[in-house]
């Protein structure tokens, strides 16, 4: 499998992806358009793992609020992604350059979070791909928490279960069932190949109407 996540990362987008799944009769499957990268370059694809965020209104004195946030880091193994499912609220924020550090240090392949985040500067500097829905300098502390890890979650309007894979870049974030995975990789870059041949017969001046006749692919 390693090759072929390494293989997907360089020659597989979003869009090809969602086609296939569409065809495999997986309609809902894309985040919504606000979940975007904080680099225009950032490609992420690997396994899901999740977390489940609550807001809250204030902070115990002695509690640690980061206690599940940091299981989840702390247990990160290569390829993982890190997918946050926050309520829609402007007051929360989960992730962060310290974060992003300790995950691409475990090997992390990315954080989708359709919440906050912050300390974007140096999270570009250092390179690791984040997909957020905006950015904002609050800590998480007093105003959310992580209850629950690796369960199902809804993330950006899209169900995401512990394992599913994820594959996001500059046209958005979409989910691939863990059970189709191969099958839509598969079928990815069959359809990758063909659109490369149609791009070159529509470069030459084939019109539109025959190249999609003869290859069916748009």
């Amino acid at each position: 499998m390693n090759k072929q996540i390494a293989a997907a990362r360089t020659k597989l987008h979003t869009s090809v992806i969602s086609d296939v799944l569409d065809s495999f009769g997986n309609m809902q499957h894309a985040m919504l358009p606000n979940v975007r990268p904080l680099s225009d370059d950032s490609v992420i694809f690997g396994r899901a793992r999740t977390g489940l965020y609550t807001p809250l209104y204030h902070a115990d004195p002695g509690e640690n609020p980061y206690a599940v946030e940091l299981a989840l880091i702390d247990d990160l193994q290569p390829e993982d992604v890190v997918v946050l499912a926050c309520p829609q609220s402007d007051r929360i924020c989960p992730w962060g350059e310290l974060l992003s550090t300790a995950a691409r240090a475990r090997g992390a392949a990315g954080c989708v979070t359709d919440g906050l985040v912050r300390d974007i500067r140096f999270i570009r500097e250092m390179g690791f791909p984040v997909f957020a829905r905006g950015a904002v300098p609050l800590d998480s502390k007093g105003r959310g928490a992580m209850i629950k890890m690796d369960v199902p979650v809804e993330c950006g309007g899209a169900a995401v279960k512990p394992g599913d894979w994820i594959f996001a870049d500059l046209d958005g974030v979409v989910i691939i069932p863990s059970d189709l995975c191969e099958k839509v990789l598969e079928a990815a870059m069959s359809k990758v190949a063909a659109e490369n041949a149609v791009r070159e017969e529509l470069a030459a001046g084939e019109s539109l109407a025959k190249v999609f006749a003869r290859h069916g692919v748009l």
